[in-house]
């Protein structure tokens, strides 16, 4: 068995978007797709690789450009400048997440009735608004993503499974956030989950994360719980 990548264009309205695709080439049906939302540093190797061990699971990885022609910054105030309209805009990040959606659902390698979405910080935030929208979807889950309502979406009922994966000392997710998110989750009518892990900030899932003083810093204990917590959950949705 082979692990095969390959980049696909899509598009929101004129923005040429470019997404990093990875399927194993052990089987030539349709199999469920997984789409993988980028951290606010944008489609970058951290993503990518989650994209090979999605398709290492036997579904097909879509990893989302939200940025545009695969941008990524090159420091964390470039990373706030290319994140900050999607944040102050959730209409226009969750139009570029359908297209996402809308995308993977046109390749010959997926099974376009199951569909599901991770994400990470920036990209676990596009997710849950990919929830919060979306009808045509299984479920979701966040890794250490931001939390709080788009403000465009109440009154909405959810469909999609959710699962966000939460560092309980994340500076940047307080705890009247992670309250908030429950009663929103609750009031919408969601199958929705969320593990909290002691002693884990942000970004625990990433190695290179080592910024106590930012709230950036890896935790491996919660970085393997996590990954097998999402695997525990896309089988659920799948089977």
């Amino acid at each position: 068995m082979a692990i095969v990548t390959k980049t696909v264009d899509y598009y929101d309205g004129a923005v040429r978007l470019e997404a990093l695709v990875a399927y194993s080439d052990a089987t030539t049906e349709p199999r469920p797709v997984v789409l993988i939302n980028h951290t606010w540093a944008g489609r970058d190797q951290f993503v990518a690789e989650k994209a090979r061990k999605i398709a290492e699971l036997g579904y097909v990885g879509f990893a989302v450009d939200m940025y545009g022609d695969g941008m990524v910054g090159a420091s964390p105030e470039q990373n706030a400048q290319l994140m900050q309209p999607f944040i102050l805009d959730r209409a226009k990040l969750q139009r570029r997440m359908q297209a996402a959606l809308d995308a993977a659902k046109q390749l010959a390698e997926v099974d376009a009735k199951r569909c599901a979405a991770i994400g990470f910080c920036f990209g676990g935030l596009c997710v849950l608004d990919l929830a919060r929208t979306a009808t045509e979807l299984k479920g979701v889950v966040s890794f250490h993503g931001l939390l709080g309502a788009p403000g465009n979406t109440e009154g909405n009922q959810i469909n999609a499974k959710v699962l966000v994966l939460h560092g309980h000392d994340d500076p940047m997710v307080p705890l009247e956030q992670v309250v908030a998110f429950q009663q929103e989750m609750t009031r919408a009518k969601a199958d929705w989950q969320l593990h909290s892990y002691g002693r884990t900030m942000h970004a625990f899932t990433n190695p290179l994360a080592n910024d106590p003083s930012f709230g950036t810093v890896y935790q491996p204990d919660a970085n393997r719980r996590s990954w097998q917590s999402m695997q525990n959950f896309l089988e659920e949705l799948f089977a």
